[in-house]
């Protein structure tokens, strides 16, 4: 098989020195407690979490002011974060999840908002956090998101309903996207910061999920949730802004993950084409099977690059809708259809629990859908 395209990528020694430690993280602490986390299912793996925090791997890429590590840009982090997704995508994505919570607060918040609300995530013992857009009835359209803030006196009152919150069950602090003017749309969308345990927020049970169980997913009920206005982030109807540039970067993030977890489906087929027979000859000998890892590599390399290309266009402060959307929809599909070829490659074995790429097809799946869907991606890309 050719090398890797990242081989032909020049990086800085400060990359190479995040991609090793991710690296080796994901292979000595991810890796080997992948197949135990996705049974326990709604277990948070709080060990990895807090192994994680001591590498600093979950304050990276947070501003040095705060207590991060103060690599903010978005190519960097993507190298890192398609490392840890090689160990495991589920696993991976928690380790980084506080950066989406950071992303608004650091677009939106004030110096003394980004302290009361960032230094925590830098400290010995960090909390996860999480980012409350979706509802029952609203996915990729954030703009027409219900739940309800209105203004009274030094205070907010919350009403509403969020689905499928990532870290729900375990998060101190939420970004609650609300409208503060039902029906304008995008005009009226405001971000707030919820602290756990405030009156009128209640956390539903953990959600059962297809795959991606490292990550556990809740839904947020607040009933006349009331929080002190000091806690909006940027001035009323500013949300929706601080929301898109969080999305660009998170689907360039997410081509990120999904490249990590494109190339460990391709290793293992590697490894297993190498080890096993069929009809006498080695597996990797047979042409069909040949020709599929051909087209996993080549897949897995695209990702790679398309995702390479919109962070650094991010980086450049450039307008990178359309190609958060190409990176996201190129990679979250390539990460799909080699996991299915990694299970088709194994065979039997594939759709066993012996072998874990039965596990990795099913935790691909989801990156077609977050962040929008496939479908949604089309249409932003034929829209540009």
């Amino acid at each position: 098989m050719p090398r890797s395209i990242r081989d032909a990528l020049e990086l800085t020694p400060e990359q190479r020195e995040f991609v090793e430690l991710a690296k080796e993280f994901a292979q000595r602490e991810i890796r080997p407690v992948a197949r135990a986390v996705d049974e326990a299912d709604h277990e948070l793996p709080a060990d990895v979490w807090r192994r994680a925090a001591d590498a600093g791997l979950t304050s990276f890429m947070l501003p040095a002011e705060v207590g991060g590590g103060g690599v903010t840009d978005l190519e960097t982090q993507c190298l890192v974060q398609e490392e840890l997704c090689h160990g495991d995508i589920s696993i991976g994505n928690l380790v980084t999840s506080n950066g989406f919570f950071a992303a608004p607060v650091e677009a939106l918040g004030t110096p003394e908002q980004r302290r009361r609300f960032l230094e925590p995530l830098c400290s010995a013992e960090p909390p996860l956090t999480a980012l409350a857009v979706t509802e029952p009835g609203v996915g990729s359209d954030a703009a027409s998101l219900t739940t309800r803030a209105v203004r009274d006196g030094d205070s907010y009152v919350l009403n509403g309903q969020k689905a499928w919150i990532s870290n729900g069950p375990f998060a101190r602090f939420f970004v609650v996207f609300a409208t503060v003017a039902p029906g304008t749309r995008s005009k009226g969308v405001t971000a707030f910061v919820v602290e756990r345990g405030t009156p009128g927020l209640t956390i539903g049970n953990p959600m059962p999920k297809m795959g991606q169980r490292g990550i556990s997913c809740a839904e947020l009920f607040f009933t006349d949730c009331r929080i002190p206005a000091e806690n909006r982030l940027g001035d009323e109807g500013q949300g929706f802004y601080g929301l898109m540039r969080t999305f660009d970067a998170s689907r360039i993030l997410i081509g990120a993950a999904c490249t990590g977890l494109a190339r460990a489906a391709l290793d293992a087929s590697l490894a297993y084409a190498r080890d096993r027979e069929q009809f006498g000859v080695k597996i990797i000998e047979h042409q069909a099977v040949a020709f599929r890892l051909a087209d996993m590599a080549a897949k897995a390399d695209t990702a790679h690059l398309l995702t390479m290309r919109a962070a650094r266009l991010f980086d450049r402060g450039a307008d990178v809708t359309e190609e958060a959307a190409i990176a996201k929809l190129v990679s979250s599909e390539a990460a799909m259809w080699c996991t299915w070829a990694a299970v088709q490659t194994h065979g039997g074995w594939g759709y066993s629990r012996e072998y874990l790429v039965e596990k990795w097809m099913r935790d691909a799946k989801l990156e077609e859908i977050e962040e929008g869907t496939s479908d949604i991606q089309r249409m932003i890309i034929s829209r540009s």
